[in-house]
């Protein structure tokens, strides 16, 4: 029982009485379960002040720009650590010592591989198919392949799984691209880091050697760093929704993805270089900006400010930084990075931009940092999806862990007609 209690009055006269949660950290909440036995529901459309959910995984503040994994910093967490060791925190709920990280990464390098017969999957989409389509369809398939490890009530179970799937993604991102500009798929490479076997298995040919670039690999490891988990989002509810079913999670982690692809959540990186290439060059940018301030104007600028962070996104600060240190490395010519470093120029500067906090965000230097390594924009919301899994699984081992799963069920407000009898057609 909580120790707070909260009283709804209702003006007809009726009082209720309910349980009141602590958070640790972050807003408490009131425990609205037994509302439903006084024939009353709570009206929240988004369930933007619902918490489905009890979860010590990661925590948000908005209004001060905080995001902590397990009670880490973000920002120390890119700077001190990698993807695989951020990976068995977020599973693990502890960091790794270094005996725990070498077998944490022999064991996710051991399940790379897809079986062989995955690769004919590929075949049966279109060239041109979005790779987004090709993983929905590729993750679920897993476990026709993998279905000794599906039955979710057993731990040994979900731990394979846990692996294999964060394992596997890579490998899976990395043949989309492949399939769609016609190259042979490349086999993984466990002698590389989890990040560099990546950039391998995308930019290798069978021609060729290829020497993995430190400052890539680096960069696309903060990327991955930076998208692993961010709390109850729509992509991380829709895994948790599936999984309270008792679905496969193979199943689960492809809804999470088919929530992820859509432009309001995993594409807004996507949507900001098709912003970079709307405006085309820097001396149209003044005529951008004028556009963006002006409230009748339709047009938005992709990749500043933030629906959570009312701050400065503090992904942002790290991934800035990742980004110049690519750019610096290629020596990219391109007019769209130029369009790009100078509307980061005006934000960072100008008064309208700093007062409306429209710093730019995660999304904005990942786009950039993307499209400089040669990663086309189809692919974008695809890397977020391989970042992301950890966290979806993370979350999905945190339900059955915690037990008492009980399936989702929401519920509405009917405004329909009352009811109506309907007679035969001749009469």
């Amino acid at each position: 029982m909580s120790e707070l209690k909260a009283t709804l009055s209702i003006s007809d006269g009726r009082q209720l009485e309910v349980d009141v949660h602590r958070a640790v950290l972050g807003y408490d909440s009131i425990d609205v379960q037994s509302l439903v036995k006084n024939q009353l529901f709570t009206y929240d459309p988004g369930f933007m002040s619902t918490a489905s959910c009890k979860s010590a995984i990661t925590y948000i503040d908005g209004d001060e720009g905080v995001l902590l994994h397990r009670g880490y910093p973000i920002e120390q967490l890119a700077e001190n650590a990698d993807y695989l060791e951020v990976s068995y925190l977020l599973l693990f709920g502890e960091r790794p010592n270094k005996e725990q990280y070498r077998e944490f990464e022999s064991r996710v390098k051991k399940h790379t591989l897809v079986h062989e017969q995955i690769s004919r999957f590929f075949h049966g989409f279109r060239r041109d198919s979005h790779p987004m389509a090709i993983m929905c369809g590729v993750s679920g398939a897993l476990a026709a392949f993998y279905h000794d490890s599906t039955d979710v009530n057993n731990i040994y179970h979900r731990e394979l799984t846990a692996y294999r799937l964060l394992a596997k993604m890579p490998t899976l991102a990395a043949m989309c691209y492949k399939y769609s500009i016609g190259q042979p798929f490349m086999y993984p490479q466990r002698h590389l880091s989890f990040s560099g076997n990546f950039l391998y298995m995308m930019f290798a040919t069978p021609c060729e050697p290829y020497v993995v670039n430190p400052v890539l690999e680096k960069a696309m490891d903060k990327i991955f760093i930076l998208h692993a988990d961010h709390e109850q989002n729509a992509s991380t509810s829709t895994v948790r929704t599936a999984a309270s079913s008792g679905a496969n999670p193979f199943a689960c982690i492809a809804a999470g993805i088919a929530s992820l692809w859509g432009p309001a959540h995993g594409g807004a990186n996507e949507a900001c270089i098709n912003m970079l290439e709307e405006i085309g060059s820097v001396d149209r940018i003044p005529e951008y900006i004028e556009k963006a301030k002006d409230k009748n104007d339709p047009f938005r600028l992709m990749g500043f400010g933030h629906r959570v962070y009312k701050n400065y996104d503090p992904r942002a600060k790290v991934m800035r930084q990742t980004c110049h240190e690519v750019l610096k490395e290629l020596d990219v010519q391109n007019p769209l990075l130029d369009v790009a470093m100078e509307l980061e120029r005006i934000a960072l500067s100008d008064p309208y931009f700093v007062e409306h906090k429209l710093y730019p965000n995660v999304d904005f230097y990942s786009g950039i940092i993307l499209k400089a390594i040669g990663i086309p924009v189809s692919m974008f919301t695809v890397m977020f999806a391989l970042a992301r899994t950890v966290g979806w699984i993370a979350h999905w081992k945190e339900m059955y862990n915690q037990g008492a799963i009980k399936i989702v069920r929401p519920r509405q407000i009917y405004i329909g007609h009352p009811q109506r009898d309907f007679d035969k057609m001749e009469k």
